[in-house]
């Protein structure tokens, strides 16, 4: 479809469009395949992302979601100080199911935008939001968080998903998502759910009531950055402070700066439990005991499909947030 540039984008111009769009497909589906097209639809997803970043892949990820997560796509691109005020273009996703001739298929809009016209988006981007339905803001841009026009953005969904691990000072970031969640906020984090497979493997350990009964005194947790304290290395030691403490003992945390193999530690008198990543697996050790599972490493696509599964508030995640921007904690190398 032409991509059209003007001053302002009337959301009734790109409704119009997408009506259009689906009568054009289902006249090509039904020429091409005898069961013709099915429209899908489960939510609105609107992304928000630097022009600069590579199309491709992100139209790569957002296909690969849709089968599982079918949804009208809204992707938000930002130029910078020097773009074009507001420009648009709609374009179907679709896929064929193995076995099936009919044709599943999902709206896309792509609007591009400066920084001086963020303001409007939301006036664009408002009434393209399928009625009772989910609406989710997947913030892909880091910039944007420092943006005063963020919170108006975030106000359109229901929920917010972001990524902490691009951001430069970990401190500082959780304590402003942090705020932003005591402020009413619904939030995601990328960066939490790379923990996911993590905070498993620890979770089984504990599952044996012989391991489960050592946590007794203070306990040692050592957890590992990468070069640096991370939002992640932070997220995981506040978790596993206060597993420690729900249990009944007391915690002493390290950040390690450095990036070693081993990923997180927790000793407790003769107790000693390890976390790391080997070739492509998990190795979890307790007491001098390895046990080892596939460790694949999550891009995007499996990130935010798990983000999306979340129906409801992740309240061990809102938990673990507002321990991690406040706990105390040491760095080491």
């Amino acid at each position: 479809m032409e991509e059209t540039v003007m001053p302002a984008t009337p959301p009734e111009k790109i409704l119009k469009e997408l009506a259009d769009l689906w009568v054009s497909t289902s006249k090509e589906g039904a020429a091409e395949a005898a069961q013709g097209v099915l429209r899908a639809c489960t939510m609105t997803l609107i992304v928000m992302a630097e022009d600069g970043e590579d199309p491709v892949g992100l139209g790569e990820t957002i296909a690969a979601l849709m089968p599982e997560h079918p949804a009208r796509t809204i992707v938000v691109r930002l130029t910078g100080a020097g773009g074009p005020a507001l420009r648009q273009r709609v374009f179907a996703q679709c896929w064929m199911p193995f076995g099936q001739r009919r044709q599943i298929c999902c709206e896309q809009v792509e609007i591009t935008c400066s920084d001086a016209s963020l303001r409007d988006v939301p006036s664009v981007v408002l009434p393209l939001e399928v009625p009772d339905l989910a609406v989710i803001l997947w913030c892909r841009s880091p910039r944007l968080l420092d943006m005063a026009e963020f919170r108006t953005l975030a106000a359109m969904a229901r929920r917010v998903v972001v990524d902490s691990e691009g951001l430069a000072d970990a401190p500082s970031a959780l304590n402003r998502l942090a705020g932003e969640l005591a402020n009413g906020m619904v939030l995601g984090d990328l960066a939490w759910t790379r923990l996911t497979r993590w905070r498993q493997a620890l979770a089984q350990i504990f599952e044996d009531p012989r391991n489960a009964s050592s946590l007794s005194g203070e306990a040692r947790i050592v957890v590992s950055g990468a070069g640096a304290v991370t939002t992640r290395a932070l997220y995981m030691a506040s978790w596993m402070a206060d597993a420690v403490v729900a249990v009944g003992a007391s915690a002493s945390v390290q950040i390690r700066t450095r990036a070693p193999r081993t990923f997180a530690e927790l000793a407790c008198g003769d107790f000693q439990a390890r976390l790391e990543r080997h070739d492509g697996h998990l190795v979890s050790t307790v007491n001098g005991v390895s046990q080892c599972t596939l460790l694949p490493k999550p891009d995007d696509y499996l990130l935010l499909r798990e983000e999306l599964g979340i129906v409801q508030r992740d309240l061990v995640f809102e938990k673990t947030l507002a321990s991690a921007a406040q706990f105390s904690y040491a760095t080491v190398e």
